[in-house]
């Protein structure tokens, strides 16, 4: 008898153990991938040119994962001659701060016919990006989106239907290398107005506009089905979560889809309080959710429309950026039916206080937010500026351009190799209270550097943006900046010059919004507040390709001491071919 019931209670035990052991199979997986990155040519606006893909696919696949999974995409470079680096846009990578994806900062790049193995866990629901950090990669195609949904039997504080994703993005002709090169140059050479907007990886560009003619006769082709409108085909009478994000290299864009309202319930990641608008306005590096009703006429099909904004795409440069198009395709209507009405028309690019208006708008979710500390433990006030520095032209910060060192700053500053970066930290502000934001400054003082800054490990640190005029008399443009390895609470928003002695009164630290990537507005100030708890080495920095190509960033580092081994993977380049093991 007692051997009977021992061998019940072993049995029980196992099933109980099995039990658990399944279950935690259920909570967190392991989502693998396996990449190739190369070029291609695509015609994504009709356009004939280089693009870069991920399996033969720009935009590339979206990773979908439930919170708690662990990611491992095995990524192999086939760009031949060109390195590249992924960075997982939104994703803290708390533990793993050497799978970050910035090159430069935290791991050698990826060279050419080499396999890298990036993995690392989505810690949090919600709406996040991927794209390449290396060089200017990011607009010539490569960029994809993360999409993590609760646990199962959690749900979410708002209803939906169905659940779909589109990755707004700007395209250029112009290849990135020549891009660079007119940056890079003397005799400097802007980049200028992107040819076409791209709705999930498809626009139209007017093949009859082409101001240099290829040799090549099918160079541009309208015909071709790969520029023919994107088509979200829904069902009458229910309700979708759009998932939208925005990965342009240089424009802000307004977003609508023709006769429907727009909910706004998540941002970067994060619950709001539900907003209902007619139109998004949507900068570089954010992602937003929205809630839509399929409740209008279901005879007919609705356009879907990005336009620029904050930037005159008018002028006489060149031709202006024609809007983004894609169908919304009710069921059972034909998805190539056109929609019988003109497109909506959009905001005024130059409507700043709309814009404006949306941020201060958005709050966190009742119940759903994390409430920011009180006070901070440090300000750290960061002028954007244009310089001209060793005769280039250079985005600067406090007077400091950015560059980037030869060995990553997460390998030198945990091999304590002081050598490889310049030890003297950017300086903590500027001269507020004699500098015009609105003047055109010389800026004669700036130089290139790639100090850093060094925030004391859990410190509540506040960043205030502040904008200004460039080297153009009267312009001052709109800056998104992204933050990596962290989030944090948008404490407010100003037109002018911030006040450090009366503005932080007027802080919301009630239920502001955390974000990861966030705008400053033309003459404007943005202020922002996080917990320095993430040990790593981080970038902050505009995402506006060309701007950071140009020096506008920064880089934080925090807890270096708390950071683990380091792996081999991340090795190789600089001062760090010493650490390969071979």
């Amino acid at each position: 008898m007692t051997t009977c019931v021992s061998r019940l209670l072993v049995l029980g035990l196992f099933v109980v153990a099995l039990f658990i052991s399944n279950a935690s199979i259920v909570e967190a997986r392991i989502r693998h991938y396996k990449w190739e990155v190369k070029y291609e040519f695509k015609s994504p606006d009709c356009f004939k040119k280089l693009a870069i893909t991920i399996n033969g696919r720009s935009p590339g696949p979206t990773i979908q994962a439930q919170q708690g999974d662990t990611i491992i995409v095995e990524l192999k470079n086939s760009l031949l001659t060109e390195n590249v680096a992924i960075h997982w846009h939104g994703i803290r990578q708390r533990g793993t701060p050497w799978f970050d994806g910035t090159e430069g900062v935290t791991q050698c790049p990826i060279v050419p016919e080499e396999t890298f193995k990036y993995q690392f866990v989505v810690d949090r629901p919600g709406t996040y990006l991927y794209h390449a950090h290396y060089g200017m990669q990011r607009e010539a195609g490569l960029q994809g989106m993360i999409r993590v949904a609760l646990p199962d039997g959690q749900s979410e504080p708002f209803a939906y239907d169905y659940d779909r994703s589109i990755i707004l993005s700007d395209w250029y002709h112009k290849s990135t290398y020549e891009q660079a090169t007119g940056l890079s140059s003397l005799n400097f050479t802007w980049v200028g107005e992107p040819q076409s907007l791209l709705i999930h990886g498809k626009g139209k560009f007017d093949c009859s506009k082409l101001t240099t003619p290829s040799l090549e006769a099918d160079a541009c082709n309208e015909t071709k089905p790969e520029c023919s409108p994107y088509v979200m085909t829904v069902i009458p009478g229910k309700t979708y979560r759009l998932r939208i994000g925005s990965l342009t290299a240089l424009s802000a864009l307004s977003f609508q889809i023709e006769g429907h309202n727009m909910t706004i319930v998540e941002a970067d990641g994060h619950y709001v309080e539900p907003i209902v608008v007619q139109n998004l306005f949507i900068y570089s590096g954010e992602t937003y959710s929205v809630l839509i009703k399929t409740d209008q006429n279901p005879s007919t099909n609705y356009w879907i429309k990005s336009d620029i904004v904050s930037r005159n795409t008018t002028t006489p440069s060149g031709l202006p950026t024609p809007s983004g198009l894609a169908v919304l395709n009710y069921y059972p209507n034909h998805p190539k039916k056109s929609p019988s009405t003109i497109p909506p028309l959009g905001y005024r690019w130059n409507d700043n206080v709309s814009r404006l208006a949306q941020s201060l708008s958005i709050k966190a979710r009742n119940g759903h937010n994390r409430h920011p500390p009180l006070t901070s433990d440090r300000v750290i006030v960061l002028l954007n500026t244009q310089n001209t520095i060793n005769g280039q032209r250079r985005w600067s910060v406090n007077n400091y351009s950015f560059t980037l060192p030869h060995t990553p700053y997460l390998i030198a500053l945990k091999h304590n190799l002081t050598d490889q970066f310049d030890q003297k930290p950017p300086p903590d502000g500027y001269d507020f209270v004699n500098y015009d934001i609105y003047k055109t400054q010389e800026n004669t003082n700036a130089i290139s550097s790639d100090g850093i800054y060094r925030l004391k490990f859990n410190t509540t640190v506040d960043i205030i943006l502040q904008n200004a005029n460039s080297m153009v008399n009267k312009t001052s443009e709109t800056h998104p900046w992204h933050l990596h390895g962290h989030d944090f609470w948008v404490l407010g928003y100003g037109s002018g010059k911030f006040d450090i002695y009366h503005d932080p009164k007027k802080y919301n630290l009630v239920n502001p919004i955390e974000k990861n990537t966030v705008a400053v507005q033309p003459y404007g100030w943005t202020a922002l507040r996080f917990r320095a708890d993430n040990p790593g080495v981080w970038a902050f920095h505009c995402h506006i390709e060309s701007h950071f190509y140009m020096g506008m960033g920064v880089v934080f580092e925090e807890g270096i001491d708390r950071v683990g081994k380091l792996p081999n993977s991340i090795m190789g380049c600089g001062a760090s071919k010493n650490f390969i093991k071979t």
